[in-house]
């Protein structure tokens, strides 16, 4: 056990609340995904996360996840990326996350389908949306989101799980419950649209401190670091 965070209470802790949260949505801790955010994390405390039993891995840096991996940092539980993909980096994660949650644009999208194709697997991603349509951000805008799927339907190489979003930063919960709120009426949207290779099966929103809110309002995966590993 880690001498600073104790690992296993904190996993056990974020279960409680995840637990209590998709009661009140009516429907079991089972069905909504725990994804560990090791973003500087080293190799024994992802281990130890795995060991409590989280539901994925999830790395934002190309580099940091490759070197951990090499270390057996991920043995046992899915790895996902969920940081920015930079167009030159893309296909190194191609086969070796078992998702990619965030895929913000279509020119990205067609070269992790290409890698894919190449190397002979169909790689899992999510659409990182952009839901605050902030400028510093990757993400598709949400008008664009359904041209995107379309774009999907005609990529070999990949199956579309689903939608992610990070909110802007935000004090006020109110306001990051708003767009919670849009992703998941985005996220129904879309799963009513029927395209080739796409299945709207995750909605991928809320860190550690917005995970609960996240998932009243209908998320069924969250990406929590610092309430499990502790501040970086």
């Amino acid at each position: 056990m880690s001498a600073e965070v104790n690992i296993a209470e904190n996993v056990k802790r974020v279960r409680g609340v995840i637990a209590e949260a998709a009661a009140k949505t009516g429907r079991a801790p089972g069905d909504v995904t725990l994804v560990a955010a090791s973003k500087t994390k080293p190799a024994a405390m992802i281990k130890e996360a795995i060991a409590a039993a989280v539901d994925a891995v999830g790395e934002n840096r190309v580099q940091e996840l490759l070197e951990k991996k090499a270390q057996g940092a991920y043995d046992g539980a899915p790895l996902h990326f969920i940081g920015h993909i930079q167009s030159n980096k893309a296909g190194r994660i191609v086969g070796t996350c078992g998702l990619i949650e965030s895929v913000g644009s279509t020119a990205v999208m067609e070269l992790i389908g290409k890698r894919a194709v190449s190397i002979g697997t169909v790689q899992n991603i999510l659409i990182e949306v952009n839901i605050g349509t902030e400028r510093q951000k990757s993400g598709v805008l949400p008008e664009m989101t359904e041209e995107i799927l379309a774009a999907a339907s005609q990529t070999g190489g990949i199956n579309v799980l689903g939608l992610m979003a990070v909110p802007p930063l935000n004090d006020e919960i109110e306001r990051t419950r708003h767009y919670f709120d849009a992703m998941f009426h985005l996220f129904i949207d879309m799963s009513a649209k029927k395209y080739d290779n796409v299945s709207m099966r995750f909605l991928s929103m809320g860190m550690s401190d917005s995970y609960a809110e996240a998932i009243l309002a209908g998320a069924n995966m969250v990406r929590v670091g610092s309430a499990i590993f502790g501040a970086r």
